[in-house]
């Protein structure tokens, strides 16, 4: 897998993707992220990449030309078309499948918006699809394109240390993660529950199950519309006013 990423601030990007699981993974080549400097590809002295919006209004918009060439310099390293992924507002909200379909993917790039945005004819001509981190606008494309990045990059075998890592967390089943403890058993007077000491699997997978459950109810109600749920599920939730039958 390989991710490069378009931005104004390269080192920002470069900087929190070298630490932690991410960076290690990069250090081991597991995964490839490059990221460009879309300053690189301006056509003056100044770099500029920004001009004044056609049809008036405030603020400055990207230039198509400078992300074209920067896209197609990517392109011919490459030596093919990689998925390219324009992080915007308007974009679908990315989800727990998406990130596990672009998981699968061999290359993506990334573009970060800045400033009003992206000239549209570059969108049109270039980009394949739009992804925001959530209903709310940010000053640069730079934190949703890291959010990404690290969503997928966790996904590719062998960057965490077992599929069941992420096999187990919220959304990846369609309902959020169950309620979890570590040592010690009681703190401030509050105690694990009892079946998480047993030992017994059966009854600790069931204990996950139900709790999951309900925190899906009581979180993200949302959710259960689509899960799959048994006619027993569906009266335990019932039975503790979370779920309609």
């Amino acid at each position: 897998m390989r991710i490069d990423i378009i931005t104004l601030f390269p080192e920002m990007c470069d900087t929190v993707l070298s630490e932690s699981i991410i960076g290690r993974a990069r250090k081991k080549g597991i995964v490839e992220l490059e990221c460009h400097q879309l300053r690189d590809y301006a056509f003056d002295k100044h770099r500029r990449v920004d001009d004044s919006t056609y049809g008036g209004g405030m603020g400055m918009l990207m230039m198509a030309e400078p992300i074209a060439l920067c896209f197609e310099d990517i392109c011919r390293r490459l030596e093919k078309r990689p998925h390219f992924i324009y992080m915007s507002p308007k974009g679908k909200v990315l989800t727990q499948q998406r990130v596990r379909e672009l998981s699968k993917l061999e290359n993506i790039v990334l573009l970060c918006g800045h400033y009003e945005g992206v000239d549209q004819r570059v969108l049109d001509e270039f980009v394949d699809e739009e992804i925001s981190v959530g209903d709310y606008v940010l000053t640069g494309g730079e934190l949703p394109a890291l959010i990404l990045t690290d969503s997928v990059c966790r996904m590719i075998p062998g960057v965490l240390s077992d599929d069941l890592c992420f096999e187990d967390e919220s959304h990846y089943s369609g309902l959020l993660e169950y309620p979890q403890y570590t040592k010690p058993s009681e703190w401030r007077g509050k105690s694990v529950p009892d079946v998480l000491l047993s030992g017994h699997h059966a009854n600790i997978e069931k204990w996950r199950r139900e709790h999951s459950l309900i925190e899906t109810a009581r979180l993200r109600p949302d959710m259960l519309e689509n899960a799959e749920l048994s006619e027993k599920e569906k009266s335990l939730l019932s039975d503790m006013g979370l779920f309609n039958k």
